[in-house]
């Protein structure tokens, strides 16, 4: 593909190594050739490294499949998976996960991507619901407003909730920026 069609999440092979796109940005200066910066991650050794392109340049994408695959629960040595056909378990580190860790609830269906035998990361849905643990007490006839305050989320991950949203409550939050989208039906 195109330099220009490289999107951030992407799986890209460059000299025999995978690395995922964390940012990526269309440079289109005033004088000079347009180019697009990337910052990438080497997904096997965890190295980061930004590389430019030009627009003309052809990148190769790597080719990845998904497999659905419970999550299990996670300890010091990593997050547990296990393949919902064949019962086969693997572990993945937080680095290799990053932001999808925030989203993560036990015995929850996710599909994880890889690349021939080796597992990346995980595909999350555009939003999960997740149970409020902890957050201020409600305000009794508050309405949605531009005030917010902070609310603690059972992975941990703590997002700005309008004034009357309380504890116990399930909240649906967007995996893409982390953001508080509604209450969950």
């Amino acid at each position: 593909m195109k330099a220009t069609n490289i999107r951030k999440g992407n799986v890209l092979l460059i000299d025999s190594k995978l690395y995922k796109v964390l940012v990526m940005d269309h440079v289109t200066p005033g004088k000079g050739r347009a180019h697009v910066q990337t910052k990438l991650r080497n997904l096997l050794d965890g190295t980061q490294t930004e590389i430019r392109f030009r627009s003309d340049d052809d990148v190769q994408r790597a080719i990845i499949e998904t497999r659905n695959m419970q999550y299990l629960y996670n300890d010091p040595d990593g997050y547990h998976f296990m393949d919902s056909e064949s019962y086969e378990q693997i572990q993945l580190t937080e680095d290799t996960l990053g932001d999808a860790v925030k989203y993560l609830i036990p015995e929850s269906e996710v599909a994880v991507e890889w690349h021939e035998t080796t597992p990346l990361g995980v595909q999350l849905p555009g939003s999960v619901n997740l149970k409020v643990v902890e957050t201020d007490p409600g305000i009794k006839d508050a309405t949605a407003s531009a005030q917010r305050k902070p609310a603690k989320l059972e992975t941990g991950h703590v997002v700005q909730v309008p004034p009357f949203i309380n504890e116990g409550e399930v909240v649906k939050v967007s995996t893409i920026d982390g953001s508080y989208m509604g209450r969950a039906n």
